[in-house]
């Protein structure tokens, strides 16, 4: 069994213009997490970031927001973990997966960053460590008319998307009781194992 988790960091980019789009899940899954904990955000400026504090399971947990725009994630998890202690193995980096379906979450250990360069400077900010956590929230691949990975990450999904990301935000919370314990195979084989839900029209 892996370490508790004790830092929870959502990715995103700040901003009314982007809290709607698809770069955006891992702050999506935080917001809905903390509400639900009845967690609030507070502005810390030292870190250029958001946090709560929360309990899952009686495991004392920090939810984190960089509010660095999504390519200087690391200038603000990398400080705030050093300072409090917290080994990147007791981590856990949510965020929008490209080649995860929409409706899809999966959880992952080490790698590289797979083009995400959220995680890429979290990786170099912690001194090209890989072997944190990861909570991949699938957003799918842009179609063969559309301008490019980033110009897709940068748009709101139409709704029916946007319903079966949120399906697959539910899905993960409903086993972050395990995630957070470090039961991470107890929450894989639940998470893992559960169906997509179907898409539908726009």
């Amino acid at each position: 069994m892996a370490s508790a988790f004790v830092l929870l960091v959502g990715l995103g980019n700040p901003g009314e213009k982007y809290e709607r789009t698809r770069h955006n899940a891992g702050f999506w899954l935080l917001d809905v997490l903390a509400n639900s904990l009845g967690a609030t955000f507070r502005a810390e400026r030292r870190y250029n970031a958001e946090i709560a504090s929360a309990t899952i399971g009686g495991q004392a947990l920090h939810l984190l927001k960089p509010m660095t725009f999504m390519n200087r994630s690391g200038q603000a998890v990398a400080p705030w973990a050093r300072y409090h202690q917290v080994a990147p193995d007791r981590m856990l980096v949510v965020h929008d997966e490209i080649d995860l379906p929409p409706g899809v979450a999966r959880l992952k250990r080490g790698g590289g960053a797979g083009g995400h360069n959220g995680l890429r400077d979290i990786i170099a900010a912690f001194g090209n460590e890989q072997n944190f956590y990861r909570l991949r929230i699938g957003v799918g691949r842009p179609g063969p008319s559309a301008d490019g990975v980033v110009d897709y990450v940068l748009k709101s999904p139409p709704s029916a998307e946007r319903a079966l990301i949120t399906t697959a935000i539910d899905a993960a919370l409903a086993v972050m009781p395990q995630i957070v314990a470090g039961e991470i195979e107890r929450a894989m084989q639940h998470l893992h194992t559960k169906e997509p839900a179907p898409s539908g029209g726009s």
